[in-house]
Parts: C-alpha cells; structure tokens; sequence
C-alpha cells in the first residue's frame, strides 16, 4: 500500500472522482478514505473485489476433488451401476 496514493480523504474523492477512477482501475490497489482523519471506508474496483470471491470457489471445488481422491485412493468408491442399482433399492424403483 502506498500511503501517499492508497489513503485519502473522502473529501477529495468528492473532489477529483475521476482521477480517484482511473487509479483503482490501473492499479486494482484499495483505496483507503478517511473521514475526519480517521480510516472509515475501503473503495476498490469490481474486478479486485471479485477476485477473493472466485478463489475461494476454487478452493471449494479442489478440497472437493481432493476428498474424491482420498475416497478413491481408501477405496471407498463403486461402480457407477452398483450406486444405481442402491438407489434403486433404497427408493424402491424397479
């Protein structure tokens, strides 16, 4: 985080809006705003925003295929038409 970028008063946000744009797009960096000196807000643009958001979904479905690995490799699997036919039974479907 450059302080001297990255932390600014609300204020001047108000005040120069499309410059403060312009730098959350090129950097993707937050910016910090402050409000009587104080840190209040964090603004940043939608695509870093997003980002957190898509990695945690992608350690979702890796911790999904690695607990299928693990099933497989504890050979707590079967045969696709040994599930069915379990199903089957369990539903009582002919």
């Amino acid at each position: 985080m450059n302080f001297d970028h990255d932390i600014q008063s609300l204020t001047d946000l108000k005040l120069h809006t499309s410059e403060f744009v312009r730098q959350l797009k090129e950097t993707s960096a937050p910016l910090v705003l402050t409000i009587n000196g104080k840190a209040e807000l964090v603004v940043q643009d939608a695509v870093s925003y997003q980002k957190p958001f898509d990695l945690a979904e992608e350690a979702k479905v890796l911790e999904g295929i690695r607990q299928g690995m693990d099933d497989v490799s504890a050979g707590r699997t079967q045969p696709v038409r040994d599930a069915l036919e379990d199903i089957r039974r369990e539903l009582n479907v002919p």
